[in-house]
């Protein structure tokens, strides 16, 4: 059974805005870097959904350390549909993770 991903608009908010800053501060390379990590880690999630831990706080939130500066926030639908709802930079305020 082929696992769907859905990406909310707060997901694909933070990553544009984690590429953008990247892209702007650092480089175009970096950035590029960032994606692809991104992406492999979003094909990764297709074969092992249960690969993030299991977020206490929230029944069925799941998060993935992605890089040091970033944690993906996803729960896990009907067991064939991921959904990514944050880019979270870890940077921020930890209350804010999944506030809109």
């Amino acid at each position: 059974m082929a696992v769907r991903i859905r990406w909310t608009k707060r997901a694909q908010k933070s990553f544009g805005n984690i590429v953008d800053y990247l892209n702007t501060e650092w480089s175009l390379a970096v950035a590029v870097k960032f994606v692809k990590k991104s992406n492999s880690f979003i094909e990764t999630l297709k074969d092992y959904p249960r690969l993030g831990k299991q977020e206490p706080a929230a029944k069925g939130l799941r998060s993935f350390i992605l890089s040091r500066q970033t944690t993906v926030f996803y729960r896990i639908k009907n067991n064939d549909t991921i959904i990514l709802l944050n880019f979270f930079d870890t940077r921020q305020d930890p209350k804010k993770k999944m506030k809109s």
